[in-house]
Protein backbone atom coordinates (compact mmCIF):
# COMPACT_ATOMS: atom_id res chain seq x y z
CA UNK A 1 0.00 0.00 0.00
CA UNK A 2 1.17 3.59 -1.36
CA UNK A 3 1.94 5.64 2.18
CA UNK A 4 0.22 9.39 2.47
CA UNK A 5 1.19 11.68 -0.16
CA UNK A 6 1.72 14.25 2.48
CA UNK A 7 3.82 15.11 5.37
CA UNK A 8 2.45 13.60 8.53
CA UNK A 9 3.81 16.14 10.99
CA UNK A 10 2.36 19.02 8.31
CA UNK A 11 -0.91 17.44 8.92
CA UNK A 12 -0.33 17.46 13.19
CA UNK A 13 -0.53 21.29 12.96
CA UNK A 14 -3.19 22.38 15.20
CA UNK A 15 -4.18 25.90 13.45
CA UNK A 16 -4.86 27.05 9.74
CA UNK A 17 -1.92 29.01 7.84
CA UNK A 18 -3.50 30.71 4.72
CA UNK A 19 -6.77 31.30 2.42
CA UNK A 20 -7.00 27.80 0.31
CA UNK A 21 -10.36 29.09 -1.42
CA UNK A 22 -13.71 29.84 -1.16
CA UNK A 23 -17.51 28.89 -1.52
CA UNK A 24 -20.65 30.97 -3.29
CA UNK A 25 -24.15 30.21 -3.24
CA UNK A 26 -26.27 33.07 -3.01
CA UNK A 27 -25.03 35.77 -0.07
CA UNK A 28 -24.23 33.51 2.76
CA UNK A 29 -25.00 35.17 6.15
CA UNK A 30 -24.20 32.07 9.04
CA UNK A 31 -22.10 28.73 8.33
CA UNK A 32 -22.41 25.51 10.89
CA UNK A 33 -20.44 22.36 10.47
CA UNK A 34 -21.74 19.53 11.24
CA UNK A 35 -20.71 17.12 13.97
CA UNK A 36 -18.75 15.05 11.58
CA UNK A 37 -17.36 17.62 9.71
CA UNK A 38 -18.27 16.05 6.09
CA UNK A 39 -21.18 19.26 5.60
CA UNK A 40 -21.03 22.04 6.13
CA UNK A 41 -24.73 24.40 6.31
CA UNK A 42 -24.65 27.77 5.26
CA UNK A 43 -28.05 30.32 5.60
CA UNK A 44 -28.42 33.17 2.96
CA UNK A 45 -30.08 36.62 2.84
CA UNK A 46 -33.21 34.80 0.62
CA UNK A 47 -34.02 32.44 3.51
CA UNK A 48 -32.25 29.61 1.09
CA UNK A 49 -30.30 26.94 3.43
CA UNK A 50 -27.09 25.64 1.25
CA UNK A 51 -25.62 22.26 2.32
CA UNK A 52 -21.77 22.04 1.32
CA UNK A 53 -19.67 18.61 0.93
CA UNK A 54 -16.60 19.63 2.42
CA UNK A 55 -14.34 17.35 0.53
CA UNK A 56 -15.36 18.32 -2.81
CA UNK A 57 -17.05 22.01 -2.17
CA UNK A 58 -19.63 21.01 -4.23
CA UNK A 59 -23.51 21.70 -3.09
CA UNK A 60 -24.99 18.53 -2.09
CA UNK A 61 -28.56 19.98 -0.70
CA UNK A 62 -30.77 23.00 -1.01
CA UNK A 63 -33.53 23.69 1.48
CA UNK A 64 -36.27 26.48 0.76
CA UNK A 65 -38.90 27.12 3.59
CA UNK A 66 -37.69 30.51 4.81
CA UNK A 67 -38.64 34.04 3.31
CA UNK A 68 -36.30 36.49 5.33
CA UNK A 69 -32.40 36.12 6.03
CA UNK A 70 -31.14 32.71 7.97
CA UNK A 71 -30.28 33.55 11.66
CA UNK A 72 -28.83 30.64 12.56
CA UNK A 73 -28.06 26.82 12.48
CA UNK A 74 -27.91 24.31 14.58
CA UNK A 75 -27.49 20.38 13.68
CA UNK A 76 -28.48 17.01 15.53
CA UNK A 77 -26.18 14.98 17.08
CA UNK A 78 -26.17 12.06 13.99
CA UNK A 79 -26.00 15.09 11.69
CA UNK A 80 -29.49 13.89 9.59
CA UNK A 81 -31.54 16.83 11.44
CA UNK A 82 -30.99 20.43 11.18
CA UNK A 83 -32.31 23.35 13.08
CA UNK A 84 -32.74 26.74 10.87
CA UNK A 85 -33.98 30.36 12.51
CA UNK A 86 -34.90 33.45 10.14
CA UNK A 87 -35.89 36.50 10.36
CA UNK A 88 -39.67 35.73 9.59
CA UNK A 89 -40.02 34.80 12.80
CA UNK A 90 -39.82 31.23 12.24
CA UNK A 91 -37.78 27.65 13.08
CA UNK A 92 -37.52 24.82 10.96
CA UNK A 93 -36.17 21.41 11.83
CA UNK A 94 -35.24 20.05 8.44
CA UNK A 95 -35.05 16.29 7.94
CA UNK A 96 -32.00 15.72 5.18
CA UNK A 97 -33.00 12.05 4.85
CA UNK A 98 -35.88 13.69 2.66
CA UNK A 99 -35.54 17.31 2.38
CA UNK A 100 -38.48 18.22 4.07
CA UNK A 101 -39.52 20.14 7.23
CA UNK A 102 -40.19 17.84 10.22
CA UNK A 103 -41.61 20.67 12.51
CA UNK A 104 -42.13 24.02 11.96
CA UNK A 105 -42.69 27.04 14.40
CA UNK A 106 -43.49 30.68 14.42
CA UNK A 107 -42.86 33.10 17.17
CA UNK A 108 -44.23 36.47 18.74
CA UNK A 109 -41.06 38.50 17.95
CA UNK A 110 -38.08 37.83 15.82
CA UNK A 111 -35.43 35.03 16.17
CA UNK A 112 -32.04 36.32 17.07
CA UNK A 113 -30.47 32.43 17.67
CA UNK A 114 -31.61 28.24 18.00
CA UNK A 115 -29.83 26.27 19.41
CA UNK A 116 -30.97 22.04 19.20
CA UNK A 117 -30.78 19.72 22.44
CA UNK A 118 -27.69 17.72 21.40
CA UNK A 119 -29.68 14.61 22.49
CA UNK A 120 -33.79 15.34 21.09
CA UNK A 121 -33.66 16.34 17.46
CA UNK A 122 -37.73 17.68 18.63
CA UNK A 123 -36.31 20.17 21.45
CA UNK A 124 -34.56 23.31 21.15
CA UNK A 125 -34.39 26.64 23.00
CA UNK A 126 -34.83 30.00 21.48
CA UNK A 127 -33.75 33.72 22.10
CA UNK A 128 -36.15 36.31 20.69
CA UNK A 129 -35.63 40.02 20.66
CA UNK A 130 -36.43 41.80 23.45
CA UNK A 131 -38.42 38.64 24.74
CA UNK A 132 -38.26 35.71 27.49
CA UNK A 133 -36.54 32.62 26.01
CA UNK A 134 -38.77 29.82 24.82
CA UNK A 135 -38.09 26.08 25.31
CA UNK A 136 -39.65 24.44 22.93
CA UNK A 137 -40.77 20.88 22.76
CA UNK A 138 -42.16 19.65 19.35
CA UNK A 139 -41.99 16.29 20.40
CA UNK A 140 -46.09 15.65 20.61
CA UNK A 141 -48.85 16.52 18.25
CA UNK A 142 -48.83 19.65 19.67
CA UNK A 143 -45.99 22.33 19.87
CA UNK A 144 -45.25 23.29 23.58
CA UNK A 145 -43.80 26.84 24.46
CA UNK A 146 -42.35 27.03 27.97
CA UNK A 147 -41.34 30.12 29.63
CA UNK A 148 -37.62 30.41 31.28
CA UNK A 149 -36.47 33.37 33.18
CA UNK A 150 -34.01 35.81 32.26
CA UNK A 151 -33.69 37.40 36.00
CA UNK A 152 -30.17 36.24 37.70
CA UNK A 153 -30.76 34.52 40.87
CA UNK A 154 -28.73 36.74 43.24
CA UNK A 155 -27.19 35.36 46.48
CA UNK A 156 -28.95 36.16 50.09
CA UNK A 157 -26.30 35.86 52.42
CA UNK A 158 -28.83 36.99 54.85
CA UNK A 159 -32.38 35.37 54.33
CA UNK A 160 -33.82 38.03 56.38
CA UNK A 161 -32.89 40.36 53.99
CA UNK A 162 -35.45 40.91 50.62
CA UNK A 163 -34.35 41.98 47.24
CA UNK A 164 -34.58 45.57 47.38
CA UNK A 165 -37.35 47.08 44.91
CA UNK A 166 -35.15 48.61 42.88
CA UNK A 167 -33.35 45.84 42.37
CA UNK A 168 -35.87 43.61 41.24
CA UNK A 169 -37.17 46.33 38.73
CA UNK A 170 -33.69 45.72 37.32
CA UNK A 171 -33.66 42.35 37.22
CA UNK A 172 -37.25 42.15 35.63
CA UNK A 173 -35.59 44.30 32.83
CA UNK A 174 -32.98 41.80 32.06
CA UNK A 175 -33.60 40.23 28.44
CA UNK A 176 -31.68 36.95 27.76
CA UNK A 177 -29.64 37.57 24.03
CA UNK A 178 -28.30 33.76 23.86
CA UNK A 179 -28.98 30.25 25.34
CA UNK A 180 -27.25 26.66 24.22
CA UNK A 181 -27.76 23.58 25.69
CA UNK A 182 -25.01 21.95 27.80
CA UNK A 183 -23.11 18.22 26.72
CA UNK A 184 -25.62 16.21 28.85
CA UNK A 185 -28.41 18.72 27.62
CA UNK A 186 -30.10 18.83 31.07
CA UNK A 187 -28.92 22.25 31.63
CA UNK A 188 -29.09 25.61 29.79
CA UNK A 189 -26.44 28.55 29.41
CA UNK A 190 -27.96 31.87 29.29
CA UNK A 191 -26.56 34.93 28.43
CA UNK A 192 -28.55 38.26 29.19
CA UNK A 193 -28.16 42.03 27.91
CA UNK A 194 -26.80 42.82 31.22
CA UNK A 195 -23.47 41.10 31.57
CA UNK A 196 -25.00 37.75 33.09
CA UNK A 197 -24.61 33.93 32.53
CA UNK A 198 -27.50 31.95 34.08
CA UNK A 199 -27.38 27.99 34.42
CA UNK A 200 -31.50 26.86 33.83
CA UNK A 201 -32.69 23.36 34.93
CA UNK A 202 -34.17 22.11 31.99
CA UNK A 203 -36.92 19.71 34.23
CA UNK A 204 -37.55 22.73 36.34
CA UNK A 205 -37.29 25.42 34.28
CA UNK A 206 -35.71 27.93 37.21
CA UNK A 207 -32.55 29.55 37.51
CA UNK A 208 -30.13 27.66 39.71
CA UNK A 209 -27.06 29.62 39.53
CA UNK A 210 -26.09 33.49 38.37
CA UNK A 211 -23.22 35.23 37.89
CA UNK A 212 -22.28 38.31 36.19
CA UNK A 213 -19.13 38.00 33.66
CA UNK A 214 -18.94 41.40 32.00
CA UNK A 215 -20.57 44.70 32.12
CA UNK A 216 -21.83 44.79 28.55
CA UNK A 217 -24.35 42.35 26.57
CA UNK A 218 -23.45 38.72 26.38
CA UNK A 219 -23.62 38.55 22.56
CA UNK A 220 -22.25 34.94 22.09
CA UNK A 221 -21.73 31.60 23.84
CA UNK A 222 -20.25 28.69 22.22
CA UNK A 223 -19.68 25.47 24.11
CA UNK A 224 -16.77 22.54 22.83
CA UNK A 225 -17.38 19.25 21.77
CA UNK A 226 -16.78 17.70 25.27
CA UNK A 227 -19.08 20.58 26.66
CA UNK A 228 -16.38 21.09 29.46
CA UNK A 229 -15.24 24.87 28.51
CA UNK A 230 -17.22 27.77 27.13
CA UNK A 231 -16.21 30.70 25.62
CA UNK A 232 -18.13 33.85 25.92
CA UNK A 233 -18.28 36.87 23.11
CA UNK A 234 -19.64 40.40 25.19
CA UNK A 235 -20.17 43.59 23.96
CA UNK A 236 -17.06 44.79 26.30
CA UNK A 237 -14.77 43.71 23.17
CA UNK A 238 -13.08 41.30 25.92
CA UNK A 239 -13.74 37.39 24.58
CA UNK A 240 -13.26 35.04 27.75
CA UNK A 241 -13.49 31.32 28.29
CA UNK A 242 -14.57 29.61 31.34
CA UNK A 243 -14.39 25.96 32.57
CA UNK A 244 -17.77 24.44 33.50
CA UNK A 245 -18.18 21.99 36.50
CA UNK A 246 -19.82 18.73 35.88
CA UNK A 247 -23.48 20.07 36.14
CA UNK A 248 -24.97 16.68 35.57
CA UNK A 249 -23.27 15.03 39.12
CA UNK A 250 -25.53 13.25 41.13
CA UNK A 251 -24.51 15.61 44.40
CA UNK A 252 -24.66 18.49 42.47
CA UNK A 253 -25.44 21.44 45.41
CA UNK A 254 -26.16 24.50 42.98
CA UNK A 255 -24.85 26.91 46.25
CA UNK A 256 -21.29 25.36 45.89
CA UNK A 257 -21.69 25.64 41.98
CA UNK A 258 -18.20 28.46 41.06
CA UNK A 259 -17.56 29.83 37.51
CA UNK A 260 -14.41 31.86 37.31
CA UNK A 261 -13.14 33.31 33.95
CA UNK A 262 -10.06 31.29 32.68
CA UNK A 263 -8.57 33.47 30.25
CA UNK A 264 -9.70 37.03 28.78
CA UNK A 265 -8.22 37.45 24.83
CA UNK A 266 -8.30 41.16 23.65
CA UNK A 267 -7.01 43.90 21.56
CA UNK A 268 -5.45 46.36 23.70
CA UNK A 269 -3.46 48.29 21.14
CA UNK A 270 -6.41 48.69 18.58
CA UNK A 271 -9.24 47.91 21.05
CA UNK A 272 -10.74 45.81 18.25
CA UNK A 273 -14.47 44.29 18.93
CA UNK A 274 -15.18 41.22 18.06
CA UNK A 275 -18.23 39.73 15.86
CA UNK A 276 -18.22 36.00 15.79
CA UNK A 277 -16.29 33.65 18.08
CA UNK A 278 -15.65 29.64 18.09
CA UNK A 279 -13.33 26.89 19.60
CA UNK A 280 -10.81 24.74 17.98
CA UNK A 281 -11.46 20.95 17.09
CA UNK A 282 -9.73 20.27 20.31
CA UNK A 283 -10.74 23.33 22.06
CA UNK A 284 -6.94 24.36 22.43
CA UNK A 285 -7.69 27.29 20.29
CA UNK A 286 -10.05 30.10 20.22
CA UNK A 287 -10.83 31.83 16.90
CA UNK A 288 -12.35 35.11 16.20
CA UNK A 289 -13.76 37.85 13.49
CA UNK A 290 -13.29 41.17 13.95
CA UNK A 291 -15.35 44.03 13.52
CA UNK A 292 -14.99 46.21 10.62
CA UNK A 293 -11.14 44.78 9.84
CA UNK A 294 -10.88 41.82 7.91
CA UNK A 295 -8.31 39.83 9.91
CA UNK A 296 -9.35 36.44 11.94
CA UNK A 297 -7.30 35.88 15.35
CA UNK A 298 -6.48 32.68 16.63
CA UNK A 299 -5.29 32.49 20.88
CA UNK A 300 -3.75 29.50 22.22
CA UNK A 301 -5.34 28.87 25.70
CA UNK A 302 -2.96 26.91 27.53
CA UNK A 303 -0.62 30.57 28.27
CA UNK A 304 -3.11 32.71 26.96
CA UNK A 305 -1.30 34.02 24.05
CA UNK A 306 -1.85 35.09 20.30
CA UNK A 307 -0.30 33.00 17.85
CA UNK A 308 -1.80 33.46 14.46
CA UNK A 309 -3.37 36.51 12.22
CA UNK A 310 -4.99 34.82 9.39
CA UNK A 311 -4.77 37.63 7.04
CA UNK A 312 -7.37 36.96 3.38
CA UNK A 313 -9.70 38.72 1.21
CA UNK A 314 -10.27 42.20 2.04
CA UNK A 315 -13.33 42.36 3.70
CA UNK A 316 -15.35 42.03 6.67
CA UNK A 317 -15.93 38.54 7.92
CA UNK A 318 -19.11 37.69 10.20
CA UNK A 319 -19.76 34.40 11.70
CA UNK A 320 -16.26 32.44 11.74
CA UNK A 321 -16.67 28.44 12.20
CA UNK A 322 -13.91 25.71 13.23
CA UNK A 323 -14.12 22.65 11.55
CA UNK A 324 -14.93 19.47 14.05
CA UNK A 325 -11.27 17.74 13.44
CA UNK A 326 -9.45 19.59 10.80
CA UNK A 327 -7.10 22.77 11.30
CA UNK A 328 -9.61 24.25 8.88
CA UNK A 329 -11.50 27.71 9.25
CA UNK A 330 -14.57 29.19 7.37
CA UNK A 331 -16.00 32.04 7.96
CA UNK A 332 -18.36 34.51 5.97
CA UNK A 333 -17.77 37.75 3.96
CA UNK A 334 -19.79 40.60 4.88
CA UNK A 335 -20.17 42.38 1.95
CA UNK A 336 -19.61 39.55 -0.86
CA UNK A 337 -21.69 37.16 1.38
CA UNK A 338 -18.80 34.09 0.20
CA UNK A 339 -17.86 31.75 2.31
CA UNK A 340 -14.06 32.41 2.81
CA UNK A 341 -11.81 28.90 3.88
CA UNK A 342 -8.30 28.93 5.91
CA UNK A 343 -6.73 25.31 5.94
CA UNK A 344 -2.99 23.85 5.73
CA UNK A 345 -1.32 23.28 2.11
CA UNK A 346 0.95 20.80 2.62
CA UNK A 347 3.79 19.98 0.77
CA UNK A 348 3.37 16.30 -1.12
CA UNK A 349 5.90 14.07 -0.28
CA UNK A 350 6.41 12.27 -3.85
CA UNK A 351 8.63 9.62 -2.59
CA UNK A 352 5.54 7.95 -0.63
CA UNK A 353 4.52 6.82 -3.97
CA UNK A 354 6.29 3.59 -3.35
CA UNK A 355 8.60 1.50 -0.36
CA UNK A 356 11.76 2.15 -2.40
CA UNK A 357 11.17 5.39 -4.05
CA UNK A 358 13.73 8.10 -3.10
CA UNK A 359 13.92 12.03 -3.88
CA UNK A 360 17.37 12.84 -5.32
CA UNK A 361 18.43 16.84 -5.29
CA UNK A 362 19.88 16.57 -8.38
CA UNK A 363 20.63 13.20 -11.13
CA UNK A 364 23.03 10.44 -9.86
CA UNK A 365 24.10 7.70 -11.86
CA UNK A 366 21.49 5.18 -11.45
CA UNK A 367 22.58 1.44 -10.63
CA UNK A 368 20.58 -1.23 -11.82
CA UNK A 369 19.94 -4.65 -9.61
CA UNK A 370 21.18 -7.88 -10.90
CA UNK A 371 17.31 -9.28 -12.08
CA UNK A 372 15.76 -5.51 -12.54
CA UNK A 373 15.61 -6.30 -16.32
CA UNK A 374 15.13 -10.08 -16.57
CA UNK A 375 12.23 -11.36 -19.20
CA UNK A 376 10.45 -14.40 -17.53
CA UNK A 377 8.23 -16.53 -19.33
CA UNK A 378 5.16 -15.65 -20.65
CA UNK A 379 3.50 -19.00 -18.62
CA UNK A 380 4.78 -18.31 -15.42
CA UNK A 381 3.44 -14.41 -15.72
CA UNK A 382 0.16 -15.64 -16.89
CA UNK A 383 0.05 -18.62 -13.82
CA UNK A 384 0.65 -15.55 -11.25
CA UNK A 385 -2.07 -13.69 -12.66
CA UNK A 386 -4.32 -17.18 -12.37
CA UNK A 387 -3.33 -17.41 -8.85
CA UNK A 388 -4.21 -13.65 -8.07
CA UNK A 389 -7.85 -14.28 -9.58
CA UNK A 390 -8.38 -17.83 -7.03
CA UNK A 391 -8.33 -15.08 -4.09
CA UNK A 392 -11.49 -14.69 -2.65
CA UNK A 393 -12.30 -10.86 -2.13
CA UNK A 394 -14.69 -10.03 0.87
CA UNK A 395 -17.42 -7.30 -0.61
CA UNK A 396 -19.72 -7.57 2.36
CA UNK A 397 -17.71 -6.74 5.69
CA UNK A 398 -17.91 -3.42 6.34
CA UNK A 399 -14.94 -1.88 8.09
CA UNK A 400 -14.87 0.87 9.98
CA UNK A 401 -14.29 4.30 8.01
CA UNK A 402 -10.96 6.20 9.15
CA UNK A 403 -12.67 9.81 11.34
CA UNK A 404 -16.14 8.37 11.48
CA UNK A 405 -18.18 9.10 14.35
CA UNK A 406 -19.49 6.33 16.34
CA UNK A 407 -21.42 7.03 19.73
CA UNK A 408 -21.23 5.70 22.83
CA UNK A 409 -24.62 3.38 21.80
CA UNK A 410 -22.35 2.25 18.57
CA UNK A 411 -24.69 4.14 16.16
CA UNK A 412 -23.05 5.62 13.50
CA UNK A 413 -23.52 9.07 12.27
CA UNK A 414 -25.90 9.84 9.30
CA UNK A 415 -24.96 9.54 5.69
CA UNK A 416 -26.83 11.92 3.36
CA UNK A 417 -28.36 10.57 0.53
CA UNK A 418 -26.89 12.05 -3.39
CA UNK A 419 -29.53 14.04 -5.13
CA UNK A 420 -28.68 14.14 -8.29
CA UNK A 421 -31.69 16.27 -9.61
CA UNK A 422 -30.49 19.21 -8.00
CA UNK A 423 -31.65 22.33 -9.19
CA UNK A 424 -29.34 25.42 -9.48
CA UNK A 425 -26.41 24.03 -8.33
CA UNK A 426 -23.92 26.06 -10.10
CA UNK A 427 -23.68 28.41 -7.34
CA UNK A 428 -24.99 31.56 -9.22
CA UNK A 429 -24.89 35.18 -7.94
CA UNK A 430 -28.85 35.55 -7.14
CA UNK A 431 -27.98 38.93 -5.53
CA UNK A 432 -25.76 41.87 -6.32
CA UNK A 433 -24.24 44.12 -4.08
CA UNK A 434 -24.99 47.87 -4.76
CA UNK A 435 -23.00 49.56 -1.48
CA UNK A 436 -22.06 48.93 1.72
CA UNK A 437 -24.74 46.86 3.41
CA UNK A 438 -26.92 47.40 0.35
CA UNK A 439 -28.25 44.23 -1.77
CA UNK A 440 -30.19 44.02 -4.56
CA UNK A 441 -32.06 40.74 -6.25
CA UNK A 442 -30.46 40.09 -9.48
CA UNK A 443 -33.46 40.53 -12.23
CA UNK A 444 -34.58 37.25 -14.37
CA UNK A 445 -34.43 38.88 -17.40
CA UNK A 446 -30.34 39.10 -17.47
CA UNK A 447 -29.80 35.77 -18.13
CA UNK A 448 -25.88 34.92 -18.50
CA UNK A 449 -25.20 38.29 -18.60
CA UNK A 450 -22.81 40.52 -16.40
CA UNK A 451 -23.66 44.19 -16.46
CA UNK A 452 -22.46 47.16 -14.17
CA UNK A 453 -23.69 48.99 -12.04
CA UNK A 454 -23.70 52.38 -14.21
CA UNK A 455 -26.16 50.72 -16.90
CA UNK A 456 -29.63 51.18 -16.76
CA UNK A 457 -30.35 47.91 -15.31
CA UNK A 458 -29.88 44.35 -15.08
CA UNK A 459 -31.19 43.21 -18.79
CA UNK A 460 -32.81 46.75 -19.28
CA UNK A 461 -33.45 49.18 -22.71
CA UNK A 462 -29.89 49.82 -22.92
CA UNK A 463 -29.09 46.28 -23.62
CA UNK A 464 -31.61 44.94 -25.46
CA UNK A 465 -30.07 48.35 -28.12
CA UNK A 466 -26.73 46.80 -27.85
CA UNK A 467 -28.22 42.99 -28.82
CA UNK A 468 -29.81 44.78 -31.99
CA UNK A 469 -26.82 46.89 -33.41
CA UNK A 470 -24.63 43.49 -33.11
CA UNK A 471 -27.26 41.58 -35.18
CA UNK A 472 -27.76 44.43 -37.68
CA UNK A 473 -23.63 44.39 -38.37
CA UNK A 474 -24.05 40.93 -38.93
Amino acid sequence: MNLSLTDPFVLAQDYPESTTGSLRSGHATCVRFNRKGDFLAAGRVDGTVVIFDVETNGVARKLKGHTRQVQSLSWSRDGRYLLTSSQDWKCNIWDLSTGGIVRSVRFEAPVYIAELHPWNHLMFVVSLFEDQPLLVDASGPKVIKSNLPSAPKRNQYDEDEPISDKQAAQDAKQTTTVSVFTASGEHILAGTNKGWLNIIEVSTRTTIYSTKICTGVVIYLRLTGSGRDVVVNAQDRIIRTIQLPNLSAADLDPDTIDIEVEHKFQDVVNKLSWNHVAFSSTGEYVTASTYNNHDIYIWERNHGSLVKILEGPKEEHGVVEWHPHRPLIAACGLESGRIHIWSIMPSQRWSALAPDFVEVEENVEYIEYEDEFDIHPQEEIHKRRLDLEDEEVDVLTVEPVKGEIVDEEGISAFRMPVQLDLIDSESEEEFVAVGRGEMRRKSPSGQGVDYGLGEEGVGGSDAEGKKKVKSRRR
